[in-house]
């Protein structure tokens, strides 16, 4: 039994420990066992259900199921072998059983999903079907037949190692985006690091020193042993006030970090997210538009089915409005708790949200926050794009 299980563990490099590493669940691949269904209708179609047939089908079918689950579990580089012994199976069968097409097609479909290449593929296809129609001409197959099973491994084969290409594709993506959100992140935990050993190192020396002076000076000089302390309080009392001005600044989220963030978010799930750059706003404000705009993101990802989005910001009367949409499903009729939460923060801001979701025709959340006169002209003024400004300093 334990040599079972373990001629079945998926090996390093197999097709189901990719699947696996992404996330899935690897029962996903045995769907593909459906199409062997066939296999059960196909003598409706010739001589009908003999126990000839039952009795082969009962030997063949798991041998079959084996070498199909083997060529996804062992690594890809020998995976191809279990595709190609797949098809010679069906074909060594051809005069003898009518399922034997069936296997013959699955041993091709496999050489494809497990081929990284696609001349390698199409050389074995192309051997294995010439293979084929030898055997099933000697056997006195249909030319109907004989043109219909190799057009079929070719359409399906290709099909799936396209679809291959894709998956992969869309996994390297995946990791991509997640090892820039990981550098990102490592960067802002070694700037901060650095902010708060430049902010609290000499700060901490200096009291450090203050507190050994009055501590020499107690005995000799009671009075300027106080003034020293005092003055350690003050440099104390001070340093809390700039880790708590530090801690307030790391805490708020940028709004542009928060935009590029969320088209790496959407990009991952096949949409693509247009923006322009955001204005200067209050450090309030921007806290929670970026919450309103992050759970906006999370919600087209998962549940729109967009292709594309969009963010746009537009000064208007004695306030900013941010307008985000997307062409997804649409008709959002309940609000659940990520969209309760939007409105309770944009309220927080003393704002208002309107949403617009009509059934296929997309969502479109319109927020409008009152901001102050001073942040008003702040907000109005044309921002540089990061590409200008990256000039303009490397300018002397």
């Amino acid at each position: 039994m334990n040599r079972l299980v373990t001629w079945f563990a998926p090996e390093p490099g197999s097709r189901i420990s990719e699947i696996i590493q992404q996330g899935k669940s690897p029962r996903m691949e045995s769907v593909h066992l459906l199409w062997s269904a066939w296999i059960f209708v196909t003598p409706l179609f010739d001589r009908g259900y003999t126990w000839r047939w039952a009795i082969l089908t009962a030997l063949t079918y798991p041998l079959f199921v084996a070498l199909f689950a083997k060529s996804m579990l062992v690594s890809r580089n020998v995976a191809s072998r279990y595709g190609v012994a797949l098809a010679v199976f069906g074909i060594a069968l051809v005069p003898f059983y009518s399922g034997s097409v069936s296997y013959f097609i699955y041993g091709c479909v496999s050489c494809s999903v497990n081929s990284r290449r696609l001349a390698p593929f199409l050389l074995r296809l192309l051997v294995l079907n010439a293979l084929f129609l030898l055997v099933a001409w000697k056997v006195g197959y249909p030319w109907q037949a004989l043109v219909a099973f190799p057009l079929m491994t070719f359409i399906i084969g290709m099909v799936t190692h396209v679809e291959r290409i894709g998956h992969e594709r869309d996994a390297a993506l995946k990791l991509s985006h997640d090892e820039v959100r990981r550098l990102a992140a490592m960067a802002e935990r070694e700037r901060i690091g650095r902010d708060l050993h430049d902010l609290l190192g000499h700060t901490l020396s200096l009291i450090t020193l203050k507190l050994e002076l009055s501590r020499k000076l107690f005995d000799r000089d009671t009075e300027a042993a106080r003034r020293e302390v005092v003055e350690a309080e003050n440099v104390a009392r001070h340093a809390l006030a700039q880790v708590r001005s530090a801690v307030t600044g790391i805490r708020a989220t940028d709004l542009a970090a928060e935009l590029a963030s969320a088209r790496l978010l959407l990009e991952s799930s096949g949409a693509h997210l247009d923006y322009g750059q955001p204005p200067c706003l209050p450090a309030e404000t921007e806290r929670g538009l970026s919450l309103v705009l992050r759970e906006a993101a999370t919600n087209i990802a998962r549940h729109a089915a967009a292709t594309c989005a969009s963010v746009a910001f537009e000064c208007i009367d004695g306030g900013l409005c941010l307008t985000i949409s997307d062409n997804g499903h649409g008709g959002v009729l309940e609000e659940g708790n990520g969209l309760t939460g939007m409105r309770e923060r944009v309220r927080a801001l003393g704002g208002r949200l309107q949403i617009h979701s009509r059934r296929g025709q997309g969502t479109r959340l319109r927020i409008v926050v009152p901001l102050p006169a001073s942040a008003m002209q702040s907000a109005a003024a044309p921002v540089a794009p990061v590409e200008a400004s990256m000039a303009a300093e490397a300018r002397p």
